[in-house]
């Protein structure tokens, strides 16, 4: 009897044991975003990930307008983690689509930087932050470019690319322009499409991509554009002297930003997954293999390799914020009369 029950004993165990790993990898998690850096975030993030939670990862991959059309669609529903630049995710957000989050839930906040924590009233943290300003080849405009003001300045006549208006930085080239005007361009955009119109003088082309962009500079079409940071390294591959602007009234602060679907299937794994990807373990090797500026405040960057990231306390405080929710409402508006001015 007692060999009969030890031999029971040792096949219930060993059923759980085996169950246990086929439970796990019952669950599967959804993730919406762009797709970029395949490999390495294949090698820094899913992989282990995967081994820590032992379940599947499927993906929506797409640009922004895409995906989140896609879980619009579908009422919030079909993807449990969305990664978004914050324009979009403030769309998401306006439109009911991403369930407020639990700080509780999420320890990891504890140790990121404040403007990355709460950056859209209750919803999902940045996992990266980066940064809106001018790139200029500092070879062939010798006058250093110090403030958003310079753009208009007659050196740089026909030496200037702007992101098109469709792009993430396009509507803040209208904002800028209202400013230069001294005024607000979303209670006076006559004024800052007029500055808008003052400044075509200088400019070549609108880009729509970053290798669009990249690509004027290496021509030696252009010696300046307004530009995101990711683009930098690029930038400096192709063209070493092009430098980033230090500007006096800051450069742009832009966030991607990852949310939970209304409708997540899997809720508690996704809670699991932007915990994981914001621990200083991940967030250091992100930054480290060039994949995203980092907002844990333990990562710890060698100067080369901060030059081209967002980091640092002091940067970020300096950094400017968009009020989205202005910035979305007024947008639409202004595409035709930015196309009245540069043309389609």
């Amino acid at each position: 009897m007692n060999k009969i029950f030890v031999t029971a004993l040792a096949i219930s165990a060993s059923a759980l044991l085996s169950a246990a790993p086929a439970m796990a990898q019952g669950k599967t998690l959804t993730i919406s975003w762009w797709g970029f850096n395949g490999e390495k975030l294949e090698s820094i993030v899913l992989a282990p990930f995967r081994e820590k939670c032992g379940c599947e990862i499927v993906f929506e991959t797409g640009n922004n307008g895409e995906r989140l059309n896609k879980i619009q669609i579908r009422n919030g529903s079909g993807v449990d983690v969305a990664y978004f630049s914050d324009s979009y995710s403030q769309q998401g957000i306006e439109a009911g689509l991403f369930q407020k989050i639990d700080p509780a839930k999420l320890p990891n906040l504890a140790g990121i930087y404040d403007l990355a924590k709460d950056p859209q009233g209750g919803y999902g943290p940045a996992y990266t932050i980066g940064r809106v300003g001018i790139v200029y080849d500092a070879s062939k405009v010798t006058t250093p470019i110090t403030s958003w003001n310079d753009l208009w300045r007659e050196d740089l006549a026909a030496s200037l690319s702007l992101p098109g208006i469709t792009t993430t930085a396009g509507p803040m080239v209208v904002m800028k322009a209202g400013e230069h005007a001294g005024v607000d361009a979303f209670a006076d955009e006559d004024a800052a499409f007029a500055a808008l119109d003052a400044l075509k003088p200088n400019v070549v082309k609108n880009y729509n991509t970053g290798s669009e962009m990249i690509n004027l500079f290496s021509t030696g079409e252009v010696t300046a554009a307004i530009a995101q940071d990711f683009t930098l390294g690029q930038i400096k591959a192709a063209v070493p002297s092009v430098v980033w602007a230090d500007l006096s009234e800051g450069s742009i602060a832009t966030l991607n930003t990852v949310n939970i679907p209304v409708g997540a299937a899997e809720p508690e794994l996704a809670y699991e997954f932007i915990n994981f990807i914001l621990s200083p373990e991940i967030q250091q090797q992100l930054a480290e293999q060039g994949v995203d500026a980092p907002v844990n405040t333990a990562v710890t960057l060698t100067p080369e390799q901060a030059s081209l990231w967002t980091y640092g306390a002091d940067l970020i405080a300096g950094l400017q914020r968009i009020d989205y929710a202005k910035m979305n409402a007024a947008k639409g508006g202004w595409v035709d009369r930015w196309n009245e001015i540069f043309g389609m």
